[in-house]
């Protein structure tokens, strides 16, 4: 299968970016043999920073196989923004539909058109306190197994010290960009099984740990045993209000 050219857009906002992104940042870049030469494909990669997507865009970007990152499709509709999204080929997702498939379709679409679509499967900035990855979000996994395509896992770090989630940016001293992209996932096990909300969760449990695996490494320190899950943080949390309350009304507090 062929691959798409990167286009004039993507190039002009390249060539605005980069050279803010060499003078400021340093880079480890490793892995870049992973990324497929030809034919459509999938990366999934950890979020710990608002600039982390420039970040990997850039190391990606140098290997001649652009990202194209998902956006929400309201996005897609404002007139300034939503023709710059078009222009440098951003990826629709349809939130509002009621098939969770067809919601990806246009990534679907892309891939099999020989794109990369580049996926955060933690679905926004990871709320785990040392900023591992948390539990991911089933969409990467259902592309996947639609498509069939190489599923690369990608980790960073790096921006995350320049820009901490929901801090302040921090350029001095120059922070490195470290991003090291790992060998396809293996979902064949996957591939023959029905897209149940099980087998749709082990198979992004299976991409989580090659994301949490490659990031111990860049890290060089080993990952937690057991994932982060903010759903069951906040539910945890509210059931200690509800029993501290609890306990104050029996009190007579």
């Amino acid at each position: 299968m062929s691959r798409r050219r990167i286009g004039f857009w993507y190039r002009l906002a390249a060539v605005i970016a980069k050279p803010w992104l060499i003078v400021f940042f340093k880079r480890d870049w490793r892995g870049m043999e992973n990324i497929p030469a030809d034919g459509g494909f999938i990366t999934v990669v950890n979020h710990n920073s608002y600039l982390d997507p420039l970040s990997y865009a850039h190391f990606q970007y140098n290997t001649g196989r652009v990202p194209r990152f998902l956006a929400k499709y309201a996005l897609f509709k404002a007139p300034v923004v939503g023709g710059m999204l078009r222009r440098i080929g951003q990826i629709p997702v349809y939130r509002e539909s009621t098939d969770a498939a067809n919601a990806f379709r246009a990534a679907v679409e892309a891939i099999n058109s020989g794109e990369c679509v580049a996926f955060y499967p933690e679905g926004t900035l990871t709320r785990d306190p040392d900023q591992w990855p948390m539990a991911g979000k089933t969409g990467a996994a259902r592309v996947a197994l639609l498509t069939k395509a190489p599923v690369i896992p990608v980790a960073q770090w790096g921006a995350n010290e320049a820009l901490p989630p929901y801090g302040k940016l921090k350029l001095f001293p120059r922070k490195t960009f470290r991003v090291l992209a790992g060998p396809p996932v293996d979902l064949s096990a996957f591939y023959d099984r029905e897209p149940t909300a099980e087998n749709l969760r082990a198979a992004t449990d299976v991409i989580m740990d090659a994301i949490t695996e490659l990031l111990a490494e860049v890290r060089g320190e080993p990952a937690p045993t057991e994932r982060y899950d903010h759903r069951k943080a906040v539910r945890a949390q509210q059931a200690a209000r509800r029993a501290a309350a609890t306990e104050n009304e029996e009190s007579g507090a």
